[in-house]
This record gives C-alpha cells, structure tokens and sequence, in this order.
C-alpha cells in the first residue's frame, strides 16, 4: 500500500506531502491543477523514466519521495534481498528519486544508494499504472504470457515445462560438445597419442617428485654423512676398548669396595649405591648409541648409481611438466585427461548417436510439456476474451473489441513454452486489432485496463493500482459502472483515481482535492487536501454543477453518498 507521497520541484509543485489509506482514493481538482504532476512524480519515484523538464524553473532538483507499507511475501523483498539492501521488518519501504536540472537522477531505498534499474524492478511490483501516463504493466506485452498464465493458474505447467527445458539445453549442449570433439584433426589425434605414449613410458605418480628430491639430496650428501658417522663410531670405541670399558671396570671397582664395606656401608652406602646407578645407565644409553649408529651406517648402504638414477628419473618429471605446461604432480590427472580425450575422439561415433537419442527424447518431452502449456493457453484465452468482453459495454465500450492473440513460434522456444502472447483492441467496428497502447486513447486505455483488472482479478497481489481518468468522457450509469468496478478492485487491496466524474468520487472510500492557489508571489502552489463530510459534499457538488455550486447539486451530491453509504 502507498503511505505517502513527498514532491519537491516537480514541475509547478513546489512541495506536497500526501498520506493515503487503503480502499478506493479518489482524487479530483479542476484542470490544470495538477493531478498529471502528481502522477508524474509518483512514476519518478517509481523508476519511471525522468526528464529535466520536470524540474521547476529555477530550482537545482526535483525530488520525489514514496513510502510503501509491504506485507511479508511481497515480491519486492525479493529484490531487495539480490541487491543486498536491508529494509528493517516493520519499517516502510522508501524510494527516494532527485533528479538534477542537468538531467541527472539519483536513487536511494531507505537512505541507502541504489540503481535505478533496481528502482524502476521495485517500481513493477509497487505500482501500476493504467491511462495515459503508463508505460508498463498490462500496457506492456512483454507481460501479457504472465498474465495470462496466471489468470489460467498454469504453476504446475510451467514447472513441467521449464524442467522439460532444462533437459533439452543439457542433451543439446552435450551433443555439441561431443560433435566439436569428434571433428578434431589426425593431427591432433596423432598429438595425443604421442603425449599418452609419453605419459604411459615415464607413469607418474602424484607426489613423485617431493620424493625424489628429497632423496636426490640425501644421495648427494651420502658420502660426507658416512665419512662423518664412521668417525662417531670410533670416537665411541676409542682406543683400549674405549669408554665402555672404562665404565665396566668403574662398575667393577665399585662392586669390591661393597664387599669391603658390606651391605650397610654407613653414610657411603647410599653413595655408592648411586654411583654404581649412573654408571648401569649410563653402559644402557651406551649401548643404544653404538646401535643406533649402526643402523644409521646401514641406510648409508646405497646400491651404486642410485644417485644417477634418481636425477634421470626427477628430470625427466621435470621436462615433461614444463611441456605440457603442468606441475609435476599434475602429469598422472593430465594422463587420464588426454586418455578421455582420444578415446571421445575415437569412439565419437558411438557417442554422438547417443547423445542424437537423449537430445530426441528430450525433445518430445518438452514439445509433450509445451504443447499442453499451448493447449491450456488457447483455453484461457478465449474465456479472459469472453470475460473482458463483458465488462465493456458498461464502460461504454460496447462497440469495441478485445482479444487474446496467440502465436506459437519454434524460432521463440524457451522455458515457459513456444508462445507469444498480446492483448490486442479494437475501439471501433470494422478497425483491425493492435496493441493497447497504439490503438486506444488516453480515456480508454484507462477503461481497458480497468475491465482487464477486472477479469483478471484474484488475491491481492500486493501492486498499488493507478487509473487516470478512467472515467473520460463517459457519465451517468457508465461512470457509476467505473466506480463500481473500483470499487471491486480496491476491496483487495489500493486503488487511487484520477476522477472528474462525481459518481466515482462518491464511491470512494477516501478523497482527496488537488487545489492551485496564487501563492502571493507572483506563482502558483499546488497543494492536496483530504476531504470529508461537508469540504467532500462541496467538492462533489462542484464536480456536477461547476464553479456556481447550487442546492440542488449538493442535494444530488448528498444522493451519491448515500447510495455507497
């Protein structure tokens, strides 16, 4: 729902700040007021295409301010969301347009810089707009299939449908690739044999080469190291029978002075004890040294030209990495790879006239899938003709005609089927249909729009709807025919008119009066005033009788009321 309306410059409005409410709003004023401007800034802040002439002579910007009360589900979160905008839950969402008298437009949603693509997105699911100031929603035929599909609840299939579709581009896409493969040169055949041939020759494996570097520079200090451990092994041994000798003599020599001193020993028993303690442990670590040099001396034990062998064989990784512009580690993945490449290229054949099957059954499914789509289509067509039909001569629009246009083209096969889909008039006897926009006028786009609503109408669906002067040049029963059509409308949800016809702002459940005053300063001012009781009945009254307003017109104005009351 539209909450207010904030306009800044905008052409003869200075400024205008305007609330609104649910249900019908009916906005009237003389002509020349300003009610064109007043929907021209509204298209501004909606995204709507913007012109410098819309700035007020004088000033540097225009602006124009919307704020929308959304209800959880709305499209526009949506939106939002893909543009990474934070909107908090509860809060209004603002779209706020200045344009520059330069012709330059900025956007922001909710304080926060926007595009004005993303503007004019939220703008299509905001607002529509029926009359002359419109130029999207049901005026455009881009959204006609949608409309239709919606009208005629085709979820179910258009989800086939599009599913259908996604097989068919993933069986076409891989036949191409299998044909593009299959027209390689022998050249390259040739190619990938030698480099398979290479590949299998050498058989690498995946971490091969940390491997063999690590042990090319063990090889390569290998003679040092055993020259260095092989002195270690006699500093151990030493001349004599070297320290372990020593200490089994110590360990001797300890054990005589026990048996000098006995068992207790007085204070030297606990010393001896200790000493004799160390030297066991330190004839163990002695022991595990020589051992574990020995088993070192082992490793040393190379067969000769392992060395040799190791560079060839690291070297070679090397050179064929660097050839086929890998790493070393990437030459067994890039065997497979070229290995699943020939064997496509050679066995293409086969492959192709399978994948010419999947793409053909692929096919029929989809043309199953949007067949059905056409069918139902066709079908709901003629009812939404028949039912648009119906709401036109109460619009006085009994000598006009309405169609649903259908055309289905392989050439415009997509997801959501083969057909295009226009809603066409045509506004007298015997003229050949066209599109909405070219055919009618100003007055009865409006009423078009309206008897499409009209028929098409379901749930809310969130969208603020905009007629302008829907009621042109009709009156008496076929503007009471308008207004109670609005009326219907606005009951699911907001709908704001244009109105000079006083039937239709009767029936509205809110009114508003767009007045232009001298502003005492050599200009005009544009000003909105809400309506009610007896400012409303004035307002009404005007609209019958004109600027002298008699009794009699506000007595018909009072009769007006009353019937909606």
């Amino acid at each position: 729902m539209l909450l207010s309306l904030s306009i800044r410059n905008v052409v003869l409005i200075d400024a205008l700040e305007a609330t609104f409410d649910g249900g019908l709003c009916a906005l009237t004023g003389e002509t020349g007021a300003g009610k064109s401007i007043l929907l021209g800034a509204l298209g501004l802040a909606a995204g709507e295409r913007a012109d410098r002439a819309q700035v007020r002579s004088g000033a540097d910007e225009a602006q124009a301010v919307a704020a929308f009360d959304l209800p959880a589900g709305h499209p526009a979160w949506g939106l939002l969301d893909e543009a990474g905008l934070m909107v908090e839950p509860g809060e209004p969402l603002i779209l706020r347009r200045r344009l520059g008298e330069d012709g330059r437009s900025r956007a922001h949603i909710n304080d926060q810089a926007a595009s004005i693509g993303l503007l004019r997105g939220l703008g299509d699911v905001l607002v529509e707009v029926h009359g002359q100031h419109d130029g999207r929603g049901l005026m455009d035929p881009k959204s006609h299939r949608t409309y239709l599909d919606t009208y005629a609840g085709h979820d179910g299939k258009l989800a086939t449908c599009r599913a259908a579709w996604r097989e068919v581009s993933a069986a076409r896409k891989q036949l191409d690739a299998l044909v593009d493969a299959n027209q390689a040169s022998d050249d390259e055949q040739d190619y990938l044999r030698h480099a398979i041939e290479e590949l299998d020759r050498l058989d690498p494996r995946a971490g091969e080469e940390a491997e063999l570097a690590e042990e090319r520079q063990f090889l390569q200090g290998a003679e040092r190291a055993i020259g260095d451990l092989q002195d270690a092994q006699q500093a151990l041994a030493g001349e004599g029978g070297g320290l372990e000798a020593r200490l089994n003599a110590a360990l001797r020599g300890l054990e005589r002075v026990r048996d000098h001193i006995g068992s207790g020993g007085g204070e030297a028993g606990p010393a001896l004890e200790r000493a004799s303690t160390a030297i066991d442990r330190a004839l163990i670590e002695f022991a595990e040294a020589e051992d574990a040099l020995s088993d070192a001396a082992k490793a040393f034990d190379v067969e000769p030209g392992r060395l040799n062998d190791v560079e060839e064989r690291l070297f070679a990784l090397r050179g064929l990495a660097r050839k086929h512009h890998v790493a070393a580690d990437e030459l067994a993945a890039l065997h497979g790879r070229l290995t699943d490449q020939l064997d496509g290229i050679e066995n293409a054949s086969d492959r192709i006239a399978e994948a010419e099957k999947a793409v053909k059954a692929a096919q029929a499914r989809y043309d199953d899938a949007a067949h059905a789509l056409s069918r139902s289509r066709m079908k709901a067509g003629k009812a939404l003709t028949d039912a648009v039909a119906a709401e036109l001569p109460p619009l006085k629009m009994d000598r006009a005609r309405f169609r649903v246009a259908i055309t289905s083209d392989d050439d415009r096969a997509g997801p959501d089927g083969r057909d295009q889909v226009v809603f066409e008039v045509a506004t007298n006897p015997g003229s050949p249909f066209g599109a909405l926009d070219k055919i009618a006028s100003g007055g009865e786009l409006s009423r078009f729009g309206l008897a499409l609503k009209v028929a098409l109408a379901g749930e809310d669906d969130g969208l603020v709807l905009v007629f302008d002067e829907v009621d042109q040049g009709v009156g008496g029963a076929v503007a009471d025919a308008v207004g109670r059509r609005l009326k219907r409308l606005a009951a699911k949800g907001q709908t704001l008119v244009v109105t000079h016809s006083p039937q239709v702002a009767a029936l509205a459940d809110h009114h508003w009066q767009i007045v232009k005053t001298d502003d005492g300063q050599g200009g005009m001012r544009t000003t909105l005033v809400k309506l009610d009781g007896a400012a409303r009945r004035e307002e009404i009254a005007r609209m019958l009788s004109g600027a002298d307003i008699t009794d009699a017109a506000r007595a018909q104005a009072d009769a007006l009321m009353a019937v909606d009351a």
